[in-house]
């Protein structure tokens, strides 16, 4: 039997289409996502806690899901929204239907609604909150809810993702990651014998997890990392008493500023290790320096951003999902912008001038996503023996 379901929108608009994952009423910020592969991953990322997640790629579903791509243990987003969704799984990775994982974990997602007509819109008029609902049908009353719902401003939501006790991580990325790497890299790392992907250094990595997707310790074990993963509101005394040889600072949801705990331990740790960030790790590494954050008008969210690379001048494709971003009038003189975006300018990357630290703010580890910016790791791993050299 067919399900109607709604989707309201603050600004007073309402798509009406017919449900294919749970019933249930659930409320967010609504963004799209221009991805043409990897929703599982999307479904499945941390950092769209808070978010019902729109696919602009017209047709969802069409490969099934798989237990392999996880990015986490189940999905956060607060909805999905899509144009077609398939009920064939045309894979042989296939475990099971998309409808089917969206209901037994109790997402709420909607199909049969002009999908382009709701990007334009959010496009013009900028990320909206909204209601998702299979329950109530009403217009008016779901207005009303997306106008009284919460928005991601000034919100913790990183509280609501990240892990409770420490865990040491040991999988390493999967044999169809190396696969695809082969096939697709533009450098010859995977290849290359010489490559410190098999590091024959075991350096001691500190993840602090913000909501971090699983592919980045994966990325880091595979080059011969020992990982532990603390949960994000740990101290900078708790890290540093795990002996690392550096401190990764992971993605995670949400809005960066109200993060106290994390900006003020990651200010104790600058200088004592070398640090890694991507995404809300980027943006907290900035804002621990001095710079402020912003809210973007509909954040950068797809497989196919293109990224400069300011020393060499070379652009990569990069898999990206964030709705702020570091404000370039506040940054402080201690950060180098490294990167830049080549849709509106804004900052992609940074590195600090005095201490061994640096950032992006795209996904490097992105599965399914391009493999440009596996080299951030590769840089990563040579701070780490500069650092272990300096400090014997």
């Amino acid at each position: 039997m067919v399900q109607p379901a709604k989707l309201a929108l603050e600004d007073g608009t309402v798509y009406a289409g017919t449900s294919i994952g749970a019933d249930g009423e659930v409320n967010g910020e609504v963004c799209f996502n221009t991805s043409m592969t990897g929703y599982q991953e999307i479904l499945t990322d941390p950092s769209y806690r808070g978010q019902i997640v729109t696919m602009t790629y017209p047709q969802i579903g069409n490969y099934g899901v798989n237990a392999i791509d996880h990015e986490s243990s189940r999905p956060h987003l607060a909805g999905f929204v899509v144009r077609e969704h398939s009920r064939i799984k045309s894979n042989f990775r296939s475990e099971g239907a998309l409808s089917d994982f969206l209901k037994h974990w109790g997402v709420v997602a909607i199909e049969s609604i002009d999908t382009r007509a709701l990007v334009r819109r959010i496009r013009s008029q900028g990320a909206m909150r909204g209601v998702l609902s299979t329950i109530d049908l009403d217009d008016d009353r779901l207005v009303a809810k997306a106008q009284a719902s919460p928005g991601l401003v000034g919100r913790d939501l990183v509280r609501e993702v990240m892990p409770s006790e420490a865990a040491t991580w040991d999988e390493t990325l999967s044999e169809w990651t190396h696969l695809n790497a082969e096939f697709g890299m533009r450098n010859s790392e995977w290849n290359n014998p010489q490559s410190a992907i098999r590091n024959p250094h075991s350096f001691h990595v500190v993840a602090l997890d913000y909501g971090m997707k699983w592919n980045i310790p994966r990325h880091l074990v595979d080059r011969g990392c020992r990982v532990t993963v603390l949960p994000g509101d740990s101290t900078a005394e708790a890290v540093l008493a795990c002996r690392p040889d550096g401190v990764f600072l992971s993605n995670g949801p949400g809005d960066p500023e109200p993060l106290d705990y994390a900006i003020g331990t990651i200010r104790e740790l600058l200088g004592k290790q070398p640090i890694f960030g991507i995404c809300l790790g980027h943006q907290l590494l900035s804002l621990a320096c001095g710079a402020k954050t912003f809210k973007m008008k509909f954040g950068h969210r797809g497989a196919n951003q293109p990224v400069q690379h300011l020393a060499d001048g070379k652009v990569e494709i990069t898999s990206q999902n964030h709705g702020f971003a570091v404000d370039e009038d506040t940054l402080p003189s201690a950060l180098e912008v490294t990167h830049r975006s080549l849709n509106d300018g804004t900052i992609e990357g940074v590195r600090h001038r005095e201490v061994d630290a640096f950032s992006v703010q795209y996904h490097p580890e992105a599965s399914a996503g391009p493999h440009d910016s596996h080299y951030l790791f590769e840089q990563f791993m040579q701070s780490l023996a500069a650092h272990g050299l300096a400090t014997k």
